[in-house]
């Protein structure tokens, strides 16, 4: 069965400050760029990904950003949703949370280190539950 996830922008961001090759989003990441895992993500999703990757505050260099985003986005799918009436606690996290149910969520799950800022639902997880599912599934 392929797995599929929307990854949101916190997980990217932690997984390339990360210290430890075995962190959870780190691990997650690598699920995508082994092909273990199809990302989907719309353009608006891919356009945080290009603004927040390229802060300063984060240091990483524009040419490392570049190639990540080129392969995730080669080896991903582009989704797009329309609009969507869903009023989550960030309206920033609406992109995310539309193009889970587009792709459907009984075989896409939306990774976020912010359980907060989406409703309780089975197929919004951690970095950490994301993996669990993934052994789980094997």
């Amino acid at each position: 069965m392929k797995h599929y996830a929307v990854i949101d922008t916190n997980v990217l961001v932690s997984a390339l400050l990360a210290k430890r090759a075995d962190s959870p989003t780190v691990e997650v990441v690598a699920k995508l760029f082994d092909g273990s895992v199809m990302p989907v993500f719309s353009e608006e999703i891919f356009e945080e990904y290009s603004d927040v990757l390229h802060r300063d505050k984060f240091g990483f260099s524009t040419s490392t950003v570049d190639v990540f985003l080129g392969e995730l986005k080669q080896r991903g799918i582009l989704l797009e949703t329309g609009q969507t009436d869903v009023v989550l606690p960030d309206m920033k996290d609406v992109p995310f949370y539309a193009v889970t149910l587009a792709n459907g969520e009984d075989k896409t799950c939306l990774v976020t280190g912010n359980l907060k800022h989406f409703p309780v639902k089975p197929f919004i997880v951690t970095p950490a539950q994301f993996l669990k599912i993934l052994l789980k599934a094997d």
